[in-house]
């Protein structure tokens, strides 16, 4: 997970220092330029979905709140799905074809639409080939919905950031739920429907 955060510049240091302090060896801090006026971003290491909502410092979120932190709609919170948590390219093919399908329930969920993670309409029909290998794709940039071109992970950036610990919780559900739905999915699935929001929320 990818946190940005905005950070108050009188309460900078003392945020990193909180910050650092509740994540031990759970994650890092990373300055990033596109964090106006000032900020950081918040980098777990990998960990499973259970493992992350069972340790992660959640009460860390409200704090950084209260000292002034903000997640406006200028910043985003990206998750990394390890490609080794997927079956098969098959797997990354079904998953990130189905986001492409159902894109106004994840937007919804993700609670932004943002030129840094856009739905693009050419990375959408290239997705059978990003799902083999990224790297031969030209022409496509990694600001989109799904970046495919991180070596070991398929990057979703959709979502908006957040300090309310439901709200990133619950891109970090959807992650790892729709990876876990589309993992098993026949061609005669798809065929009756098995891409469409209702069945995968059923």
């Amino acid at each position: 997970m990818e946190l940005e955060i905005v950070v108050p510049e009188h309460h900078y240091h003392r945020c990193v220092t909180l910050a650092g302090d509740h994540l031990g060896p759970l994650g890092y801090l990373k300055r990033d330029s596109s964090i106006e006026p000032d900020g950081f971003e918040l980098v777990t290491h990998p960990m499973s979905y259970e493992y992350a909502i069972a340790e992660f410092p959640w009460p860390l979120l409200g704090q950084l709140a209260e000292l002034g932190c903000e997640t406006d709609s200028s910043v985003g919170l990206h998750i990394h799905a390890s490609r080794a948590g997927f079956a098969s390219v098959e797997h990354n093919y079904r998953w990130m074809k189905m986001l492409y399908r159902i894109e106004s329930a994840v937007t919804t969920i993700a609670r932004r639409r943002s030129h840094y993670a856009p739905f693009d309409q050419r990375a959408r029909a290239k997705v059978k080939d990003t799902a083999k290998d990224p790297l031969h794709v030209l022409g496509l940039s990694r600001y989109q919905a799904i970046n495919p071109y991180p070596r070991k992970t398929l990057e979703l950036r959709v979502f908006a950031s957040s300090l309310d610990v439901q709200q990133v919780q619950a891109a970090l559900a959807f992650t790892a739920a729709s990876i876990d739905y589309t993992r098993g999915l026949r061609v005669a699935d798809v065929r009756a429907g098995a891409w469409e929001w209702s069945r995968f929320t059923a």
